[in-house]
């Protein structure tokens, strides 16, 4: 069953982001930290907030927020961008993850959202629509501008929306964190062991 996140659910579903990401990008993890401090930040977007549950357990998490395009000319447009996303790790690749995203992505269709960015692993994402952002020269900020990144995307609903010109999409500010503030958090949870294997990123 797929349904609205609610604040009963805030630390069961902490607890599957911690676990489904712990070790994966790299030693430990930030993104249970980052859904924490999303839901009482302005760019939350609460009603895009949804869990699946399976026999009566979240297995399944998903998150959508505000971020920023600047055309450098003095505009900007909010934009909004999925994530994080976790799935159980013992029901992955079972196809819930994809249940979620279709399901969240046909609202965003609804509520006449014109695009949404994703930043993920692009042979995953592209299943569901999504595309290069550069090639509609929109680029993830802090990335090559001159250059694609791939794993930087956008699944369209709108062209008109699309300004065709040069923008730089930032994240909301939430998801700069400090890791002695994730450390601080993560006392809150049972210990788990941070550990380097090489498929983290920069390993």
């Amino acid at each position: 069953m797929i349904r609205l996140e609610n604040e009963k659910d805030y630390l069961e579903v902490e607890n599957l982001v911690r676990d489904s990401f712990w070790n994966v990008y790299r030693p430990g993890a930030y993104e249970h930290y980052i859904v924490h401090n999303l839901r009482n930040h302005p760019s939350f977007i609460k009603d895009l907030a949804y869990v699946i549950e399976k026999d009566g357990k979240i297995i399944g998490h998903i998150n959508y927020s505000k971020g920023q395009i600047d055309y450098g000319d003095a505009n900007s447009k909010e934009a909004v961008v999925l994530g994080p996303i976790s799935i159980d790790k013992r029901y992955q690749n079972q196809g819930y993850g994809t249940k979620l995203i279709e399901y969240t992505l046909k609202l965003i269709d609804d509520k006449n959202i014109p695009f949404v960015f994703v930043i993920g692993d692009e042979n995953y994402y592209s299943r569901f629509g999504f595309e290069s952002a550069s090639k509609y020269d929109i680029y993830l900020n802090g990335c090559d501008l001159e250059g694609e990144c791939p794993f930087f995307m956008i699944k369209i609903f709108n062209m008109d929306e699309i300004a065709f010109k040069k923008g730089i999409f930032s994240n909301p500010d939430v998801f700069d964190v400090n890791e002695n503030d994730v450390d601080e958090f993560d006392k809150k949870f049972e210990f788990r062991q941070k550990e380097v294997n090489e498929n983290q990123l920069g390993v």
